[in-house]
Formats: C-alpha cells, structure tokens, sequence
C-alpha cells in the first residue's frame, strides 16, 4: 500500500537571484559626507551635512533647500542626493526623469554611488529608455572604483547575457570582488555559481562557506541552501540538526520550501522531535504563501502531505 506521506525534500532551485538593487539611501549619504570632508569644500560640506541632518531628520524640504544650491553649482554629491530625492519622491513630486537627470550630473563627475544607481535606471528603463549595454557601462566604471553593489550587479549582468555576451567567468569573478566585500546577494549567487560549476570549477565546500557567509548575514535563499547541503552532506558533514536549524532560519522568513523541508523534518524526526502538529503547521505555513511559480511544488506536496495527517487524526 502506498505511504499517504511524502518523505522526501525540495531540492534548491539553481537559479540566480535576479536582484538588481541601490545602496541605502542613509547608507550612500553619509559615506558621501565623508568623501566631500576635503578642506576646499569646507563650505560646501557644512551645508551638505546640514541638509544630511534634516534629511535624517525627515525634513525633505529642509534638505531640498540646502542641497539645490550645492546641486546647481556643481557639487556631485548634493546632485547625487537631489537624484536620490526625485528617485523616492522625498520633498519632491516622485520624477524618474529628474532623478536620472540628477544621477547623470553626478556620473559625469565620476561619482560610484551615482554610476550605480543611473546604471539601475537604465536596467529598470525608469526614467530613460531601457538600455542595458548602457547599465553594464555605468556599473562598469562604478566596478572598477570597487563599489560592490556595482560589482553585483554587473555579475548580474555577465550571468544572464543582459546588454552583453553571457560570460560565467566574468560573472563569478565580479561576484566573488562584491562577495569578498560582504555583498550577501553576491556570496549567494556565488555559492550558486560553485555549486553548478559555472564560471569556476564545481566545489561543493566552495558552495557552502559563500552560503555560509550569506546566511549569516540573513539571507533567507542562503539559509535554505545551506540546509540542503547539511541535509544531503554535500560540502559539509551530513548533519540533521544543523540542517533542521537553517532551514527554521529561512521558514521564519518565510521561505516556503524551507517551511516545507522543515515540515518533513519534524514528520521524520530528523534533527528535531518528531511531531505530526509541528510538521503539520508548517505544512500549513507554506499553504499561505502567494501563489507564485516558484512556490508551486512546495504547495502541492504540503497539501497531500496535510490530507494524509487528517487521515491520521492530525489538523
């Protein structure tokens, strides 16, 4: 007679996470409020830091009113953060237009953060024609000032053949100069990039300790793939317990097929206690995620798996 349960797991999904993102605004900010500190720019960097403290503050025009000024005779980072302004309609009506605008002053200056951030306009077609040779060129020249959010996303750009010939080696290698800067997007996709052997030879230990490094920054895919390594002793010791925590990581997150896996766990006893209620409220955890392609295979087995604990008595 077939089992009414299904024992075994999801398996990762060997995709990249296709994130392509900006720096923080308060982040990007007060690293430029370092970088105009020089003694020549005394003036210019008072009232900068001035508009930065009402910006912290919440108070957008206040900082509106500081920063234009500064932004209309030349200075690159009251241009980069009136593009910020327009990007996220803070003291002014949202403007992908003027932003861009903004972002390209401050480019044309030689400015990383804005190279960044102009190059996602470009990928995003916000405020400009959808151009991604032009993104990889600006994400390119922030690169090559070691801005790792830049180094990401051209890694990004090199593992999916966007606006250039699809290349793994250069993807791996502008990942592992972000990962090696603590980019967690980066570790993760280069974890990913080792574990399928694309871009540098397959190294399953290689896989784990960038999973490893991204997990531990919370990175929820991280998490969930760093439980399957210690699930199938792939580039680690099999270890049911350590498999079991990282996936309870990722289900607290809301990672439907860490939800899943953990659901089997506690089904199986394997690394916890067994108990059919906890497999089942996971199981039920994953029922409520959004119904989305990459969710459908957890949803599916955790529906069957529910109907065979109701046969059992378990709700």
């Amino acid at each position: 007679m077939p089992p009414d349960f299904y024992y075994g797991k999801i398996k990762m999904t060997l995709t990249a996470t296709q994130k392509l993102f900006a720096k923080p605004l308060t982040a990007a900010l007060a690293a430029l409020l370092l970088a105009c500190a020089a003694p020549a720019w005394a003036d210019d960097h008072a009232q900068f830091q001035q508009g930065y403290t009402a910006y912290q503050a919440g108070n957008y025009a206040q900082a509106l009113r500081l920063w234009q000024p500064l932004a209309q005779k030349g200075n690159a980072e009251a241009q980069f953060a009136l593009g910020l302004m327009y990007d996220k309609g803070q003291g002014v009506a949202q403007n992908d237009r003027q932003a861009a605008a903004w972002y390209q002053k401050a480019t044309n200056q030689g400015l990383a953060d804005a190279q960044v951030n102009l190059g996602l306009m470009y990928a995003n077609g916000r405020g400009v024609a959808k151009n991604y040779r032009q993104a990889a060129a600006w994400y390119q020249k922030a690169a090559n000032q070691g801005n790792a959010d830049a180094q990401f996303n051209l890694g990004l750009i090199y593992d999916n053949g966007w606006g250039v010939a699809k290349n793994y080696r250069q993807a791996a290698a502008w990942y592992q100069k972000a990962a090696n800067q603590g980019n967690a997007d980066a570790q993760y996709n280069l974890g990913l990039m080792y574990y399928n052997g694309q871009g540098v030879a397959q190294n399953y230990r290689q896989a784990a300790a960038w999973y490893q490094k991204a997990a531990n920054q919370g990175d929820a895919a991280a998490q969930f793939n760093l439980g399957l390594m210690y699930d199938n002793g792939q580039g680690v010791a099999q270890n049911d317990q350590q498999a079991a925590a990282w996936y309870q990581k990722a289900a607290n997150q809301g990672h439907a097929k860490a939800q899943y896996n953990l659901g089997v766990m506690y089904f199986n006893g394997q690394g916890v206690a067994r108990n059919y209620r906890q497999a089942a409220a996971w199981y039920k955890k994953v029922l409520a995620q959004p119904d989305t392609p990459e969710n459908a295979e957890a949803k599916a087995l955790a529906r069957e798996n529910l109907q065979g604990l109701s046969k059992r008595g378990v709700r």
